[in-house]
């Protein structure tokens, strides 16, 4: 029975100094690299790097290697870019459980953003949809630079035409995640009573228009400012937060889209349908579990309740990209827009966006 004991003692220990170890590892943060020459003939571009993680501080605007196009890519000239909470995670590094796919102690890829919007430069010899001069938006790693190279199958569209390269570069990754939650993950369907918590920000904006194409009544959660702009978006009906607490109303909704996190899954749960379904997307910040907590509690929660709890992994995925393309041609969806930034003011567009106060998404202008 002691060797038992020692055992067991001896494999906690070993599972202890390993859980630290990894913690360790997981939050090493070492300083910024300087920029290595670039080669003398070397053709350059502008764009945002980081060397190392960290606050808006780390990034900087450098000439680096201008991307070439391969057999069965295109090269886009970046007009506009959108800024997400996914950037401002990437250059932190955190929660530092991403760093084991972003990079261990420094990024892996050094360039931001993931939106982008411009025309068509260049084209592979494989590439059969897209030509030179074509106005498209979609989604690929360092997008804050002035040109971008993605492959033809993954998430670009051709962009509907009066739509502006800022509107249409706000699109791919908010859009999409506000698809996924309320077609694949909500199932929404026409009459269904649907409500969203967050319907002034970036994923919320594009969500409100998207419940109202599936048909459904809409009511919107956000502050005092922006009811109005809420009601303009589409929604029915609109709650000011700061005055009124949806899960104390009474009302029951068939799904909820969730971008906050200011109330817990069970006091969301009581004004959820008998078959509801609840979609979270993000959640609060920390370097630790962060965003992860929610899917955990989702996790614990769902085997006990009849009612559906999901989390949004979203995926750009180029149909969706061509559905968005297609609401907004029949002006179903219309971006909304918060502030504009240029290249050289992406460290000020984070911080902006960190706040999580923006009205609709933030756009970096490249040209």
């Amino acid at each position: 029975m002691k060797l038992r004991y020692k055992i067991l003692g001896s494999l906690l220990v070993l599972i202890v100094v390993g859980l630290m170890s990894l913690a360790i590892a997981l939050s090493y943060t070492p300083d910024c690299e300087p920029a290595p020459a670039l080669a003398g003939d070397a053709e350059t571009m502008r764009a945002v790097v980081y060397r190392c993680y960290g606050s808006p501080d780390v990034l900087t605007l450098e000439e680096v290697e201008k991307p070439v196009v391969g057999d069965d890519e295109i090269l886009v000239k970046v007009h506009a870019a959108g800024v997400n909470p996914l950037d401002w995670h990437y250059m932190r590094g955190s929660p530092y459980i991403m760093r084991l796919s972003s990079g261990l102690g420094k990024p892996k890829d050094i360039r931001l953003g993931r939106d982008f919007a411009g025309k068509v430069e260049a084209v592979g010899k494989n590439v059969t949809q897209f030509k030179p001069g074509d106005a498209v938006f979609g989604g690929a790693g360092g997008a804050f630079a002035e040109y971008v190279v993605i492959r033809e199958d993954r998430a670009l569209a051709h962009m509907p035409d009066k739509l502006m390269f800022e509107q249409a570069a706000s699109v791919p990754v908010a859009a999409i995640t506000a698809l996924q939650a309320l077609r694949d993950h909500g199932k929404v369907k026409p009459g269904q009573k649907v409500l969203i918590n967050g319907a002034s920000g970036g994923v919320g904006t594009f969500a409100v228009q998207i419940a109202k194409a599936f048909g459904a009544e809409v009511t919107g959660v956000c502050s005092t400012r922006n009811l109005e702009m809420v009601k303009s978006i589409g929604a029915d009906h609109v709650i000011d937060y700061k005055n009124e607490d949806y899960t104390q109303g009474g009302q029951q909704y068939d799904v909820i889209i969730d971008m906050v996190g200011n109330h817990s899954l069970l006091k969301n749960r009581e004004v959820l349908s008998p078959e509801g379904i609840m979609v979270l997307v993000g959640g609060p910040k920390g370097n630790w579990l962060g965003p992860l907590s929610r899917p955990i509690q989702t996790i614990l929660l769902s085997p006990f309740v009849d009612q559906e709890f999901a989390v949004v992994m979203a995926k750009l995925d180029p149909q969706d990209m061509r559905a968005l393309a297609d609401l907004m041609a029949e002006g179903k969806v219309t971006p909304v827009l918060d502030k504009l930034f240029t290249l050289s003011e992406v460290p000020d567009a984070i911080r902006y966006s960190e706040k999580g106060r923006a009205r609709g998404k933030i756009v970096v202008n490249v040209e």
